[in-house]
């Protein structure tokens, strides 16, 4: 069980050993929540949930009914589902989906997404490529990782810009959808 408080917000969770950081919270997590700003009526996905860390935490700041998890990994899936119960959030949608594979909802506002960015960039490519066709105009992905320059550019390619803020070691994107098409490169 890891008991976590973050801005003033106290939770605990249920982990596993196969998930990932199931001892404590991951300090990119930390930091990318350092630079996510919640707002009644947002409509989040946390993509690529793992236990569930960042979609509880912005449901405790707007409400269960506004987040959706999800994640590649059945346990992980099953284990974010027990911490929504723990944690009094029980309306947070959570299923499991490769991706986007699953997920039929667009007219997100907030993407928030920690991937797996050790292997190669396939997943943090497909992520940030169809994030951007779920986000409303004027809606944001934010992603953190420990890699800067392969991301950088991929965000700008698809967002037209994007800012990075490097806090802790990781670098943390928020990228704005201003248009309904890509980029131009």
């Amino acid at each position: 069980m890891i008991f976590a408080e973050l801005n003033g917000i106290h939770m605990n969770f249920k982990t596993l050993p196969t998930l990932f950081s199931p001892n404590a919270l991951d300090a990119g997590t930390r930091a990318m929540l350092s630079c996510a700003r919640f707002q009644q009526g947002d409509k989040i996905l946390d993509l690529g949930c793992g236990y569930g860390f960042v979609g509880i935490y912005a449901a405790k700041l707007i409400g269960d009914g506004c987040v959706t998890m999800v994640d590649i990994d059945e346990a992980a899936v099953a284990i974010a589902r027990e911490n929504t119960l723990l944690n009094d959030v029980a309306g947070i949608r959570v299923f499991q989906s490769n991706g986007f594979y699953s997920i039929d909802d667009t007219g997100y506002t907030v993407i928030l997404s920690n991937p797996p960015y050790h292997t190669d960039f396939s997943i943090a490519k497909r992520f940030i490529e169809k994030g951007f066709n779920r986000l409303i105009i004027g809606g944001k992905m934010i992603m953190v990782t420990k890699r800067k320059d392969w991301y950088k550019n991929k965000f700008i390619s698809i967002f037209g810009g994007v800012l990075v803020k490097q806090i802790d070691g990781y670098f943390v994107f928020t990228a704005e959808k201003r248009s309904v098409s890509y980029a131009k490169k």
